[in-house]
């Protein structure tokens, strides 16, 4: 068993995609459309399998949360660079390039070494080592 993809309701697709393929390497997949439920969603993919469908619609009005609000549910992502220097300079390129890191890097009580960071919809993102 594994997790396929997780989805993200969005605005702007193109922003959100631009975002994870310049900081984290994700390969942005095509666009698909439906129009008769006015619906369109692109795929990213990441080095080591993983997948992100950006979604975004015409017929709903999604509920919108303050940007880094603490909610139940999907809560923030995950995404593993590899090692603690990465971390570092990925938080600092992030920081330096205006975007809002809300923690660390530091190391935390069970042992992750990680940094929290807002994408640009407000989206939790924990890049750990």
């Amino acid at each position: 068993m594994k997790i396929e993809h997780i989805a993200l309701w969005t605005d702007d697709i193109d922003r959100l995609a631009a975002f994870y393929a310049r900081y984290f390497g994700a390969r942005v997949g095509a666009p698909y459309r439906n129009p008769a439920k006015g619906f369109e969603s692109r795929f990213l993919q990441f080095e080591e399998g993983a997948r992100i469908e950006l979604m975004r619609t015409a017929t709903l009005a999604p509920t919108r949360a303050e940007p880094g609000e603490q909610r139940m549910g999907l809560t923030h992502l995950a995404l593993a660079t590899g090692s603690e220097s990465e971390v570092d300079r990925l938080t600092r390129r992030l920081a330096d390039d205006g975007f809002t890191v809300l923690d660390g890097p530091r190391r935390t009580g069970d042992g992750y070494y990680e940094s929290v960071v807002l994408d640009p919809d407000g989206n939790r993102i924990e890049i750990t080592a």
